[in-house]
């Protein structure tokens, strides 16, 4: 645990005059450390809190709860098993705040709750005011939304023969991430919220056959509201009901295994609801139980509570929430929400990042948010050598992707936001023939390259209502007219179609260390997303993801996703996310050519709206003959076949744009192809 200069200015020599800064918040992060290994035993104890808060049956058929509430001066458990009777079982609090009863069986064998009966903990404030929430730690609630919107905490607690058993192991940690983004809500054709049932037989088959290696998972954790897109938490160990039962959502996660999928949860630890009947907001009664109190508590433009990451009990319970999803569900990793939120005192509000190293370790920092996640990140890895952690954040903070233990935060990816954006500019502001290839190139390319990078071309906010997915930026209301084979390609059709497939290609091959699709956009998804409510009468029209159109056989839709599967697949096979950065060798602003090797692959990407080129000359290091091994012209991905995939190029042994060799290639106008040697 000893911090060592030498090795931080190994991974970055700029770094040098803020060493100070990260030398102290590696210590504050020792000092806890520390503190969990001599109080509580280390990370193996303290992150099974919650085997010991919440409610856990017990082999002779007894309930234990527990509850952190230190306000309260009363705290009875009340629910259908006991009528709601406010007196019949008290709690004892201990000198820690810690509310506790012992729940006998019935009878032999059978528990005093009946399985998925509904409770409450009710308390008495210093004031006499009677207050009654849903557990803190409660692994299951549910809502009945035609008598309240409010969720009812419910236990559960299944009989031996209904509880779900895993069969399948865990694949193996991919070494290079190709991760689908799913919401298993929307995943279905028809205007409802799909289940977890219907997501592992429909959906995972769609998964592997694309060529994904691992699935990450939105809207798992509890929350009130559909429409907030999973990112309003009210119940952290709870798995959402609208999509069924736990056990189902464990024979999700079982099959995607069986498949050879790991799955990745969507965890949001850098914010909760600020719900208090069914949340965690006032839970005892006082603002600052969970959270900081006041101003500081608050998030302004999410308007969620914001969690107090220097309290020991908030630390247990967030750190054993991690540990919780892996042990209960075996989910293989995380995708951690809103991190710069977490690092920044301003959490990223109306703040602009230049890139200036004083922005990551001035007075902006939140340390203890920083610490947090060094702490979560240092914990997992201990005790799950394969979990992956990936970060989402905006701030391009150094040393996100170094292990916490030798001063950095701890994650294995972070979440390169800035490309999707740069997409988003050049559509929505350039025309196609004033594209700058360096800077398209730079954007793919500026990157922190000893920490891993997940590149995407979009992200699931632009598919939400009042925003548009690439597919929508590019053709817009011709895929309403012009998306079958039996009308007329048109001109909008034929660059959406060319410029979809060769967009995802360059971010795929040059973009990262991993790479991320939301469910839908790999085949141009017509519609966007937007969640019933108030808004839209409740609407389920367009919170659903159609697979009639991918699946119609006279649809050009099935050609986007031809070309997604085809370029998985070679990503398999030659594994480049895992290979050292790409060599970019042409950056052609007249001819709009961009060229790069990478795993022994040649790319060449010809986004000229109207040239094509004959015998165009390429570099490329390594000698030999060379063979098409994918081309976004071919008709089976909605292209012309104009070049011929059997052809082949021979190198000539002289220099070419800084590479040992050339060859010769027919790239026509918005058209990509990858060159393997023979």
């Amino acid at each position: 645990m000893s911090f060592d200069d030498k090795v931080i200015l190994q991974f970055d020599s700029w770094l040098e005059p803020f060493l100070p800064a990260i030398a102290h918040r590696h210590q504050s992060f020792t000092k806890w450390k520390n503190a969990i290994q001599e109080h509580e035993g280390g990370y193996d104890s303290f992150t099974k809190g919650y085997l010991k808060f919440g409610l856990n049956p017990k082999e002779d058929a007894s309930v234990v709860y527990r509850e952190w509430a230190p306000n309260a001066i009363e705290a009875v458990l009340i629910g259908d098993f006991n009528d709601w009777n406010r007196t019949s079982h008290p709690l004892k609090k201990d000198h820690y705040g810690v509310w506790e009863i012992i729940i006998p069986p019935k009878s032999p064998g059978v528990s005093a709750i009946p399985h998925d009966s509904k409770l409450k903990i009710s308390m008495i404030l210093p004031s006499g005011e009677r207050i009654e929430r849903l557990p803190a730690w409660i692994k299951r609630v549910t809502q009945d939304l035609s008598v309240s919107p409010l969720y009812d905490a419910c236990f559960w607690n299944p009989p031996p023969e209904s509880r779900y058993v895993f069969k399948n192991k865990a694949p193996p940690k991919p070494r290079s991430l190709r991760i689908y983004e799913a919401h298993v809500g929307i995943s279905s054709s028809e205007p409802k919220v799909a289940t977890y049932k219907e997501f592992t037989t429909n959906v995972l088959p769609r998964i592997k056959d694309l060529g994904y290696n691992s699935i990450q998972l939105m809207a798992i954790m509890e929350h009130a509201y559909y429409a907030s897109f999973g990112y309003q938490v009210t119940n952290f160990f709870a798995a959402s009901s609208r999509y069924g039962i736990p056990e189902d959502l464990k024979e999700l996660i079982d099959t995607a295994h069986g498949l050879g999928l790991v799955v990745l949860l969507d965890v949001v630890h850098s914010h909760a609801c600020k719900n208090v009947l069914d949340g965690l907001n006032l839970f005892d009664g006082t603002d600052h139980l969970y959270f900081h109190e006041g101003g500081k508590g608050r998030h302004e433009l999410w308007d969620s509570r914001l969690f107090n990451y220097g309290s020991h009990e908030v630390l247990r319970f967030l750190l054993s929430n991690l540990r919780f999803w892996i042990d209960e569900y075996q989910f293989d990793g995380f995708r951690f929400d809103g991190v710069t939120s977490m690092m920044y005192t301003h959490h990223g509000i109306g703040t602009g990042f230049s890139g200036g190293y004083h922005e990551y370790f001035g007075g902006n920092v939140d340390e203890e948010g920083v610490v947090y996640l060094m702490l979560a990140n240092d914990l997992l890895h201990t005790l799950f050598p394969n979990v992956i952690t990936i970060a989402e954040d905006v701030s391009g903070m150094p040393l996100l992707g170094v292990p916490a233990h030798i001063g950095g935060v701890g994650f294995d990816y972070r979440l390169s936001m800035a490309i999707p954006d740069k997409w988003i500019k050049l559509l929505k502001h350039v025309q196609d023939d004033a594209w700058d290839m360096s800077d398209i190139v730079h954007t793919l390319t500026n990157r922190r390259h000893l920490e891993k990078s997940i590149a995407y071309a979009e992200s699931h906010d632009q598919a939400l209502v009042g925003d548009k997915t690439l597919a929508f930026w590019l053709m817009d209301k011709e895929m309403y007219t012009n998306m079958s084979d039996l009308t007329p390609m048109t001109p909008i059709i034929s660059r959406g179609l060319a410029l979809h497939k060769m967009i995802r290609l360059v971010v795929h091959a040059l973009g990262g260390e991993g790479y991320l699709n939301f469910e839908g956009n790999e085949f141009g998804h017509p519609e966007w997303l937007d969640f019933p409510r108030e808004g839209n009468g409740n609407s389920f029209h367009y919170a659903r993801r159609q697979w009639n159109v991918v699946d119609d056989p006279i649809l050009r839709y099935r050609y986007l996703n031809n070309f997604d599967r085809a370029m998985q697949h070679l990503e398999q096979e030659y594994v480049w996310l895992d290979s050292p950065q790409a060599w970019v060798s042409l950056k052609h602003e007249v001819d709009k050519v961009i060229a790069f090797e990478r795993a022994g692959l040649l790319f060449v990407f010809n986004f000229h709206p109207t040239q094509s080129f004959t015998d165009y000359r390429v570099g490329v290091n390594v000698a030999g003959e060379y063979k098409i091994v994918l081309s976004s012209d071919d008709k089976q991905y909605g292209g012309f076949g104009n070049v011929d995939v059997n052809s082949r190029s021979i190198t000539t042994p002289l220099e070419w744009n800084g590479r040992k060799n050339w060859l010769q290639v027919y790239v026509p106008s918005r058209t990509s192809i990858v060159l393997a040697k023979v």
